[in-house]
């Protein structure tokens, strides 16, 4: 069992109507772990929100490339990046939370993706794997040293979070039954493994005590 401690963080991220059905980008059954998103967080002393936020033309973007399709990959300045279809644009529908989410009590808001020439997938640090978000620094000044992560998708903003969060030096337990995949040519089991490597749990909502 997971006994939660005053020093735990519980990490939401990308509940946004895009990544959920009838979205740009949207994540298979999406919106189905939003409500137990919900009730999981009432244990938690500390909830934080993750929010993709790209300006209408963003690099990730396939429209940008001309004769690119969505689901590409391309190389960028900073190396290879998939390209996506115009998702969570700043001020749109798309961008915003989904209705469901009732996470009042969050206390951060991290907007991500928000420079047109780097994508972001990690809370920590954006595509170019050089720049900030100020997530770890902000954990640590708070004295959280455990972060739960749950939410949109698992295969790459969770998954990449948890890395990240790994090498920040955070322990990191994603509920995996809180989250779902896109998995895109077997990224979702490489990202299974890749967390696990790199040192972060894989558990379920189930085993919180």
């Amino acid at each position: 069992m997971l006994r939660l401690e005053a020093s735990d963080a519980l990490l939401v991220v990308d509940l946004q109507n895009d990544f959920c059905p009838g979205g740009a980008l949207a994540v298979p059954d999406g919106d189905s772990i939003i409500l137990p998103i919900n009730r999981v967080a009432a244990a938690f002393r500390h909830v934080l929100l993750t929010q993709d936020w790209h300006p209408a033309d963003h690099g990730s973007f396939a429209s940008q490339h001309p004769g690119a399709a969505p689901f590409q990959t391309v190389e960028l300045a900073y190396g290879p990046q998939t390209l996506w279809p115009d998702h969570c644009v700043q001020g749109t529908w798309g961008a915003d939370f989904h209705e469901t989410v009732h996470l009042q009590q969050a206390e951060l808001v991290l907007r991500k993706g928000f420079r047109r020439e780097i994508d972001s997938y990690s809370a920590f640090v954006e595509n170019d794997r050089r720049t900030p978000t100020g997530l770890a620094a902000y954990l640590r000044e708070r004295g959280l040293g455990r972060l739960f992560l749950v939410g949109l998708a698992l295969d790459y903003c969770v998954h990449y979070s948890a890395l990240d969060g790994r090498a920040a030096g955070l322990e990191v337990i994603v509920l995996e039954d809180l989250c779902r995949a896109i998995d895109l040519q077997g990224s979702l089991a490489g990202a299974r493994r890749a967390m696990q490597t790199a040192g972060a749990r894989l558990a379920t909502s189930g085993e919180l005590a």
